[in-house]
């Protein structure tokens, strides 16, 4: 089994896209029904809308919810795209900060709700 992708279900497909595409830095093809966005390597987020996934498959949405999931992205560095993102207006759910297991993290939210968590790797802090 292999892994490649995510599709994450909203109300607004055009909007929820026009975020990932800014944040990704990559280009997106799609409609108010759904869209998918190519990230590196053979991976995908695509974005669909409530009534989309109906039509495909009537009931599948019931009692569905927005904002349920946290997405990873890994940069080379959290404090370049921090600056960069700050010129998109997106919510901070979390300031940049470094923790002891290795990772310096940033945390944002899109407009569903959803946590996006960008980070890069650092040295882990050791404990005597």
């Amino acid at each position: 089994m292999k892994f490649s992708g995510v599709c994450l279900i909203t109300d607004d497909v055009i909007s929820l896209m026009e975020f990932y595409k800014n944040i990704l830095q990559v280009e997106a093809v799609g409609d108010e029904i759904a869209a998918r966005l190519r990230v590196k390597g053979d991976y995908h987020i695509d974005i669909c809308s409530k009534q989309g996934m109906e039509n495909l498959a009537p009931g599948s949405t019931s009692g569905i919810g927005h904002g349920g999931c946290t997405i990873e992205l890994e940069v080379d560095s959290i404090d370049e795209e921090y600056e960069r993102l700050k010129k998109y207006n997106v919510k901070i759910i979390k300031l940049p900060e470094t923790y002891p297991w290795g990772r310096r993290s940033l945390w944002i939210q899109d407009i569903d709700g959803n946590i996006v968590n960008i980070y890069t790797n650092v040295t882990p802090e050791i404990h005597n």
